[in-house]
This record gives C-alpha cells, structure tokens and sequence, in this order.
C-alpha cells in the first residue's frame, strides 16, 4: 500500500524534459517566461493582500507542481494563478475572500499592462468569469495533485542551519539567503530538490557573495544531509535567474496565448491600454460634470434658502 510522505514531491527525469506544455508544442523558454509570471502574479497580490509569505511561497509552489501535470494551453494561467493562492490561503490557515483575492490580482494585471487601476465593480460579467475560473481551477488543482496539498518550506531550515553555522550576526549574509528563497520560487528548484538541498544551494551562494570561506574539509553541507552536486546546481540556479530578462507581459489566457505566439500580443495590450485611458478619462470628465451640476443646484438652493430666511426675518421685524 503506498502512502502519504511529508516530504515534497519531486520530479522524475523524464517530468522534466518533456512537461505536458513542452508536449503540446510549447517551448521550454516560453513555459519558464509563463511559470515565472505567473508566480510573479501570486508574490504581488499576495504582498498587498498581506497574508504571511508561508501563504505565497506555498501557492507558487502548488502553481509550480500543477504545470508538470498539466499544459498552459489546457489550463490559462489567469485562472491557475487565482486558484493556487485561493487554496495556500486555505491549507496555510490564513482564509481570504474571494472578492479580495480577485480585486487585488485585477489590479496588480491592470498595473504591469499599463491599464487604469479600476476596480472590479463585483456585479459585472468580468468579475463573475474570474470568480468561476478560480473555484473551478482549485479543484483542478487538487484533482491533478490527488489532494496531497503539503508544502515543506525551507525558512526554518535557513534559520536553522545559520545558527549551526554562526552565521547568524552577518551584517549581509541572512538577508541575502532568505531573498535566494523567495526568488527561487520563480523557478522549477522547488519541485527538483528537497529544501535541505535549497537552503545549503541559498547558503552556498549567499557566503561567496560576501566573501565569506565556509568549512570544506569535510564539506558543511554533510551535516545538513544534502549532496554537494545538487547543492551546486542549486546555486548555479540561483544565480542565472538574475540574468534572465523576464518580459512584464505575458498572456493570461488561450486567447492570449494565440497572440502571443503570432507576435501580436504587445501591440493588442498596447491598443487595448489606448482604448481603456481614453475610456477612463471621459468617465473621469462626466462624473465631474456630474459633480459641477449638483454643485450649482446644491448653491442654488442655498441661495434660495437665504432668501426665504432674510423675507422671514424682515416680515416678523416688521409685525408690532
């Protein structure tokens, strides 16, 4: 009878090279460009909405563990996106509206398209699309995971192994470790190696950034149970994600995904960013209009007011 490890899901060799969207005609380059976008999405709206990072790395990494069950072109982004951080609210005990959930992911998009920051009225078409996408995408999630939501996150890990190390009271080192966490959940290092591995990788890389020699003989990563080999694959990760040009535009649906590939997705954010300022500064002109008009009918009525007071006061001024 197999079981349920508290341990992480990894992938296979053969998960790696060839995901479901590799399958599917979509290149490796565009896939990483998609899963890093979409991660960027959950960081965003999950720092506005406040909830604790335990939330958003645990999304991220649902997110990342899903694409290797499933395509982008099967699956849109947009909806994923929504459902991952919707169900890490819920297994991280930290529950947030879906009104909220939804609001603030819309205005994070409408940001780095360049779109006015409107919020979703709740009543409309778009905001009950976003809403059905969400509920169904979570239960696709699950379904694709077969429930086995648990996440083991390396933040205690680091803390840990820093404090093991005398590390502790480095004046740049801790810093630097715990952002080679959260930028690393952009990548696929979360479903190919166990957080020990990670935490040493992050370590690894932090103290050659700063200069600072760690135990070799024998090698400090031993205590902590993880293989040298992966502990360098994870730092050499680390280090190539800055020097990747991720683009701030990427599609969040089929139709999008279309575009994308013909070339022509820039230029239709681009004429669609047009048309939504125009929109927005006529609707700014009208409701001030709106605003001028209740304005003079408000002094207008006062005015009248006055005068009725003054004839009032005058006519008893002038009663014996």
């Amino acid at each position: 009878m197999s079981r349920l490890s508290l341990r992480n899901p990894l992938l296979t060799p053969e998960q790696i090279s060839q995901s479901p969207s590799q399958q599917q005609g979509i290149t490796r380059d565009l896939e990483l460009n998609l899963r890093a976008y979409g991660c960027h999405l959950i960081q965003a709206t999950g720092t506005i909405l406040q909830v604790p990072q335990m939330v958003m790395a645990s999304a991220q990494i649902l997110f990342q563990r899903f694409y290797y069950l499933a395509s982008f072109q099967d699956f849109p982004l947009r909806g994923t996106v929504l459902g991952a951080l919707f169900l890490a609210c819920k297994v991280e005990e930290n529950p947030q509206t879906i009104r909220n959930i939804i609001n603030v992911y819309d205005i994070v998009v409408k940001r780095d398209r360049g779109f006015p920051e409107i919020v979703t009225d709740g009543y409309d078409g778009e905001y009950y699309d976003l809403k059905n996408e969400m509920v169904i995408s979570e239960l696709q999630i699950l379904r694709k995971l077969g429930f086995n939501v648990q996440v083991e996150l390396p933040y205690g890990l680091l803390a840990n192994y820093l404090q093991s190390l005398e590390l502790t009271e480095h004046p740049t080192l801790p810093q630097l470790a715990w952002n080679y966490l959260n930028d690393l959940l952009r990548t696929p290092v979360y479903v190919c190696f166990q957080p020990e591995t990670i935490t040493c990788g992050v370590i690894y890389l932090a103290a050659y950034k700063s200069g600072m020699r760690l135990p070799e003989s024998p090698p400090w990563w031993i205590i902590f149970d993880a293989n040298g080999d992966d502990v360098v694959q994870v730092a050499k990760a680390t280090e190539s994600l800055y020097l990747r040009q991720w683009p701030k535009i990427m599609p969040l649906d089929n139709s999008e995904l279309s575009m994308h590939l013909e070339g022509t997705l820039e230029n239709h954010i681009a004429s669609e960013r047009k048309k939504r300022r125009k929109d927005a500064n006529e609707n700014a002109d009208t409701n001030i209009a709106v605003l001028d008009s209740r304005h003079s009918k408000s002094s207008a009525t006062s005015i009248e007011i006055k005068n009725t007071i003054e004839v009032q006061v005058q006519n008893k001024a002038g009663t014996p």
